[in-house]
């Protein structure tokens, strides 16, 4: 009898030792780092892409752009070389989806406030309007910080192809004027090789949640 539970005692010990191991096993499989996709024309809704660009499957990323911020100073996409950053589009007059995302804008500078990789960038869909003046009382009133946010005006032709080329993020409007956009809720996460990384609805505090956990997930990538 006492033999048996001798025996008994190392199938125990053994079998316990593989469960662990099947567990650690299964964990780690299932816990496999998952990159978020990287956005190409054709898996973005036709009426947000340029017709020039619409059938690109691969190697979209943002193109070279010549802006100007609330201080007059002027950016470049070498202000955010090596840097994550969330962008939109957007106008200081806007009074409808407008200050519901700069105030959710407001909340992801608050949480990426002491993080050096991560920016943001927000684009006027009506420069002509948004000069750099008017930017900055925006600014002032938003509370948005200089080294974490800029608000870019240029020219309208320029930001008009960033956003249908480059961030596939704004409709056409073909009834006003050349170059004139509908823009959309859209807050876009573009990585450290320019490449947009993930959409998400800047209206909704469950998009803003989701983006800032994306963020974190996309630090991770080498």
């Amino acid at each position: 009898m006492l033999s048996f539970f001798k025996v008994y005692k190392k199938f125990a010990i053994v079998f316990a030792i593989l469960s662990i191991i099947i567990i650690v096993i299964i964990y780690n499989t299932l816990n496999i780092y998952q990159p978020l996709p990287i956005y190409q024309p054709t898996m973005v809704s036709t009426e947000l892409v340029d017709s020039t660009i619409q059938y690109q499957k691969k190697y979209h990323k943002i193109a070279d752009f010549l802006l100007t911020n609330q201080n007059g100073k002027t950016i470049t996409e070498a202000n955010y070389k090596d840097k994550i950053y969330v962008a939109d589009f957007f106008f200081t007059t806007c009074q409808t989806i407008c200050p519901i995302m700069t105030d959710h804008m407001a909340s992801i500078q608050k949480e990426i406030i002491n993080d050096d990789e991560v920016l943001l960038l927000s684009h006027t869909v009506t420069p002509e309007i948004d000069t750099v003046a008017q930017l900055k009382r925006y600014a002032v009133e938003k509370g948005v910080i200089d080294r974490k946010w800029n608000l870019v005006t240029g020219n309208k032709e320029q930001i008009y192809n960033l956003a249908r080329k480059s961030y596939l993020a704004v409709k056409d409007n073909p009834y006003t004027g050349k170059y004139d956009m509908i823009h959309t809720e859209n807050f876009m996460l573009i990585d450290k090789k320019r490449q947009i990384r993930g959409f998400y609805d800047g209206t909704k505090p469950e998009d803003i949640d989701k983006l800032l956990k994306d963020i974190k997930h996309l630090k991770k990538e080498k």
